[in-house]
């Protein structure tokens, strides 16, 4: 095969080259002439023109190369609302760690807004704030002697032989100075380690803290809240709305409740730590509206000379050694400015009244608008006072 292809090589080699056969564009020509031909070939021409155009100068990504890809996102399954016994459990505060940018259509929370508090300072909503951890002003270390007696579940507190009361020996010491007074329970706590011990080390200590009985290391977050000045109140589970799908938990109160029955469970929440002022209601809407159960409750904490301090739920009913009962709940709407807003709300009412108390819950963005509105008050004429100062005894 090599040898046949390399003789047709050679025999074409020295040949002189083929005459060219000339190329007749006469009837080309002729054709060219014809009007129907012109006016196709202008057409023709004009769109070739315009893709030109087009693909040059009209996108200038036109050479890049791409690639498209169809997604699909599947639906966010809708969560359930959380129970009361969730919210109000162990490891709960999990549920509330967003809740400071979530749910406010009008996007305070989101970093754009801004907050004017009432000297003339502004802050921006969503923005990353560290309140100085205060200085510790220790109270005294629970339990003190003859405070308190073995019960069935643990220690439950006692009035003293010589009078003494933990609803005032477990009080922070409080001396008015003749400005409106202004007094604020965050609620919630040992729960969520970080918030817990944000709220113990960054707010200041005349803020009163307010602990659940089914924390874990109760005595424990009691002890260190203490060390740093705190009075501490325990949290009652009662019988809410929509029980028992809205469930505190199994040592809730409920309406139905014999005085036996109010006894028995508040034993086992009282005997959960020691170092206590007083108590104040978790829920309890339902609860509340049973004579019996609820004077059977009121009567008991009387005995044991503990005060009581409700978020309002409670505020037609006396009872208990003292009592208070909360002017406002400022995080029900979870976000900066909401929260602010209420917070001013009450500082105007103690201005008008004398005194004023509101009762929150410990969302992140609850404590850290806490930590800001209490840095200016004494600034703007009134003084941080703990919610035991706000309690009276019944009959005064």
């Amino acid at each position: 095969m090599f040898a046949k292809r390399q003789s047709v090589l050679a025999a074409a080699a020295g040949a002189p080259p083929r005459a060219r056969a000339k190329l007749n564009l006469k009837p080309v020509a002729v054709a060219l002439k014809k009007p129907p031909v012109i006016a196709g070939l202008a057409g023709v021409f004009l769109l070739t023109t315009s893709a030109l155009f087009l693909t040059v100068l009209g996108d200038p990504r036109a050479g890049t190369p791409s690639a498209r890809i169809a997604l699909q996102r599947d639906a966010a399954p809708e969560a359930a609302p959380p129970t009361g016994f969730e919210a109000f459990s162990m490891g709960a505060m999990a549920l509330y760690q967003d809740l400071g940018d979530a749910g406010d259509p009008s996007g305070a929370a989101g970093g754009e807004a801004v907050i004017t508090l009432p000297d003339g300072a502004t802050v921006a909503g969503g923005a990353s704030y560290s309140a100085p951890v205060h200085a510790a002003s220790p109270l005294i270390k629970a339990p003190i002697a003859g405070l308190s007696q073995q019960g069935p579940n643990g220690a439950l507190p006692v009035i003293a032989p010589d009078g003494r009361v933990p609803a005032q020996a477990y009080a922070r010491p409080f001396r008015p100075n003749g400005k409106p007074r202004v007094a604020l329970i965050v609620g919630g706590l040992g729960l969520n380690a970080v918030t817990t011990r944000a709220a113990i080390e960054r707010l200041p200590a005349e803020v009163t803290l307010s602990f659940v009985p089914y924390a874990e290391n109760l005595q424990s977050w009691i002890d260190q809240a203490r060390a740093q000045g705190h009075e501490v109140m325990l949290e009652m589970p009662m019988e809410p709305t929509g029980y028992p799908n809205n469930d505190p938990g199994p040592y809730t109160l409920l309406a139905n409740s014999t005085p036996d029955d109010v006894q028995a469970k508040m034993d086992w929440l009282l005997g959960r730590a020691t170092g206590y002022f007083g108590v104040t209601n978790y829920l309890g809407d339902q609860f509340v509206a049973s004579d019996t159960a609820s004077s059977a409750y009121l009567s008991y904490l009387r005995q044991r000379g503990v005060a009581f301090v409700d978020d309002g739920t409670f505020q037609r009913r006396p009872g208990a050694w003292a009592r208070a009962s909360a002017d406002r709940i400022i995080d029900q709407t979870q976000s900066p400015a909401a929260i602010i807003a209420a917070l001013n709300s009450l500082e105007a009412q103690a201005k008008v009244r004398g005194s004023a108390l509101g009762t929150g819950f410990s969302y992140p963005v609850t404590v850290e608008a806490a930590a800001r509105w209490t840095a200016g008050l004494e600034q703007r004429g009134l003084q941080l006072a703990p919610a035991s100062a706000m309690t009276l005894r019944p009959g005064r």
